[in-house]
């Protein structure tokens, strides 16, 4: 195991179903109005009466309605598919690992993704399922460098060990992602996509993601009570009658399908799978059935919130998505840290 320390250190080590029914109902509501926002608000505002009519009562000879449709549905789509897939990513990998500090960016994942990724525009460019399939097989290759590399240190692994184990891999993946760039003068596609964000995603890529993450996140919530016993320990899961390898498996499987379909669109968005679930477990108490669906909600919250103002910090330009979410990612990772340096 990662570390013997529950990563709800900072939680109460209880259950609040209330609490967790409120997140839930606020969320959700908080969730679409930050929809509606997502959608009326741009380089070009667009009242909200007519977003009611792009999305209801479709004009193709009305460009504001073929805007909202083309462009910045999808867009927030995306954004609430990717936000949530993230957050349970990381919320699985917390669990299963019992690693406070375990997000798919900060691991390896994104990193490998990333690099397939580099690859399919370099040699088979305009085959997305293809480029998406091998998304997930760079981000196995990812965690499993990452695990393996980790666990050559004397004590097995940390926290600590496992998050400089990722930073290792993920910048050996970046610098041959880069020579690819070089090589085959594809820096500009490649450069954008890096940077992070849902801007230019179709309904075309939406289709081919789509099913896969919400098939995904749908069995995440299946295993969730398995999730919360792997949490205490391989010893008291066991001794509770899960068979605690195929969950790993079967956990791993739905972490490697949300963090390669995420990034084969959106680009290596860190931290999302760090900050979700901590605000989650926080909030409901330590039951994998309640910080699941709640990770998924509030993940979705933040990117479509954090997109949105993307497109408001220096209008016309956007600021990259990942960078604004790094602003309070990096503090609360070293926060975290900080609280696991005994560990090294």
């Amino acid at each position: 195991m990662a570390s013997e320390r529950h990563p709800a250190s900072g939680a109460k080590a209880k259950t609040r179903p209330a609490a967790a029914a409120f997140v839930l109902l606020l969320g959700a509501a908080a969730l679409v109005l930050a929809i509606a926002g997502s959608i009326s608000l741009g380089a070009a505002d667009i009242r909200f009466g007519t977003v009611w009519e792009a999305v209801f009562r479709f004009n193709p000879g009305v460009q504001q309605h073929v805007v909202i449709q083309e462009l910045r549905l999808p867009r927030t789509v995306a954004a609430v598919l990717i936000g949530a897939g993230l957050a349970v990513a990381g919320a699985i990998m917390q669990g299963m690992t019992r690693n406070p500090l375990a997000d798919s960016g900060l691991l390896g994942l994104n990193a490998g993704a990333g690099l397939a990724l580099a690859l399919c525009m370099a040699f088979m460019p305009g085959n997305y399922m293809f480029t998406m399939f091998m998304c997930f097989l760079g981000a196995a290759l990812g965690a499993l460098l990452v695990y393996g590399t980790g666990s050559l240190a004397k004590g097995g692994l940390t926290p600590i060990r496992l998050t400089l184990a990722g930073a290792a891999v993920s910048a050996l993946f970046v610098a041959v992602s880069q020579g690819i760039e070089i090589s085959f003068k594809i820096g500009q596609q490649v450069a954008f996509w890096q940077a992070g964000g849902v801007a230019g995603t179709n309904w075309k890529q939406l289709a081919v993601v789509g099913p896969w993450m919400i098939a995904a996140m749908i069995g995440a919530i299946v295993i969730s009570r398995s999730i919360t016993l792997l949490s205490l320990g391989d010893d008291v899961a066991v001794s509770l009658g899960q068979k605690t390898v195929w969950i790993k498996i079967v956990g791993l499987a739905i972490v490697l399908v949300l963090a390669g379909a995420g990034v084969s669109i959106a680009g290596p968005i860190a931290f999302v799978g760090l900050l979700v679930p901590h605000i989650a477990r926080y909030l409901v108490g330590v039951d994998y059935r309640w910080i699941i669906p709640c990770s998924a909600l509030l993940g979705g919250l933040l990117l479509t919130g954090a997109d949105t103002v993307a497109r408001l910090v220096n209008p016309p330009s956007e600021t990259p998505v990942g960078v604004l979410i790094a602003v309070v990612g990096v503090p609360f990772l070293l926060y975290i840290a900080r609280k696991q340096k005994g560990e090294l």
